[in-house]
């Protein structure tokens, strides 16, 4: 006699796709696919294009300030006083404030927009509880060398060295029109500067942008390789929701007696039992001021429809043979449901010669 084991199913290799019950538990504890790289790349465009389109409105606001102060405060007798100090600091914040609001709300909202595109609605206090796992040193150890501590230590290496050659040659393509400042008015400088501020940092953007792909890439491969199963972890899983399959089934099992039982209870309640004679039997009560038509209080085949007749004789309910009724009504007609239309006339002649049995009628 040979035996046969599939040796997979006590492998611990991780190779069964995660079921949606573990994507919703990691997804609940806050381990989501994303990557910070694409929210950086994108703030940073967006914050440097909105600066571009906003250059004439933050330079005239800053120079109104300016402008004002050097009109307004230097011109006073008590500048160095509490009162005028507190209302040049005021006005200050408040320069500062409505110059750098509308930069900072886009790029929060473009923040929020690349985070719920990636993760989606989520809110969860998982991450927030504390975690003394994370203070075990030897497992601390192991996430300093892993594949994703070297990945991030490339990935960082990779954007110093493509960001500084951008920033280098850049610059010294520009270097020409930077010298040129020297003989330039405030303005014509501070233009210069902007311009070339804002040129430097889209070329930044874009690379970063590239790189953040590439790490979205990367994000989602260790995202699906950390859910992946084993074998053993699906069949727990499937217990855990399903229940275990000999318990299930010992549970049906025990429905059907307590159906079975129950259903025996009816029998000595019905008028009439119908037979074919030795395989179907089918119990049938009518109540004129109950039902509106005939109904099964109980129903059998071989040892079950053995029985039926048994309770029946006990009872001295009447027996009538009708192989094609009997079988018909079987198939058709559930326990505890009523015959159906098309029955009625086979059925009333079987119930009319039972009540002839019974001198009902």
């Amino acid at each position: 006699m040979e035996f046969v084991i599939n040796l997979q199913l006590f492998s611990e290799e991780k190779t069964e796709k995660p079921t949606q019950k573990k994507v919703r538990d990691s997804r609940e504890k806050g381990q989501v696919l994303q990557s910070r790289e694409i929210n950086s790349a994108f703030v940073l465009l967006v914050s440097f294009a909105t600066l571009y389109y906003l250059a004439s409105y933050i330079g005239n606001s800053i120079k109104g300030f300016t402008v004002y102060v050097f009109e307004n405060f230097l011109k006073l007798d008590y500048l160095f006083t509490i009162g005028a100090m507190n209302r040049l600091y005021l006005l200050g914040i408040y320069t500062i404030f409505r110059t750098v609001f509308p930069i900072g709300v886009i790029c929060l909202l473009v923040g929020l927009f690349c985070s719920y595109a990636q993760v989606g609605y989520l809110f969860t206090t998982k991450t927030l509880a504390p975690n003394f796992g994370k203070l075990n040193p030897i497992e601390g150890f192991k996430r300093l060398f892993s594949l994703k501590s070297l990945v991030e230590l490339v990935k960082s290496i990779i954007k110093i060295v493509i960001v500084g050659f951008l920033v280098f040659s850049y610059l010294m393509g520009q270097m020409n029109t930077l010298l040129s400042t020297v003989a330039m008015e405030v303005d014509s400088i501070l233009i210069t500067i902007v311009h070339t501020s804002i040129n430097l940092a889209l070329r930044a953007g874009i690379a970063l942008l590239a790189i953040a792909i590439l790490d979205y890439m990367f994000q989602r491969y260790d995202y699906d390789k950390n859910l992946k199963m084993t074998k053993q972890e699906v069949k727990e899983e499937y217990k855990q929701s399903e229940g275990n399959p000999q318990i299930k089934s010992k549970i049906r099992e025990k429905q059907r007696q307590i159906a079975m039982r129950r259903m025996m209870q009816d029998v000595p309640k019905a008028d009439v039992i119908i037979t074919n004679p030795t395989h179907f039997a089918i119990a049938i009560k009518y109540d004129a001021h109950k039902f509106e038509a005939p109904k099964v209080v109980a129903k059998g085949m071989d040892l079950i429809a053995q029985n039926i007749k048994k309770i029946a004789k006990e009872n001295n309910i009447p027996v009538v043979e009708n192989k094609l009724l009997a079988r018909t009504l079987y198939d058709v007609v559930d326990i505890d449901g009523f015959v159906p239309p098309d029955l009625y006339e086979a059925v009333a002649e079987v119930l009319a010669y039972v009540y002839q049995l019974n001198n009902r009628i």
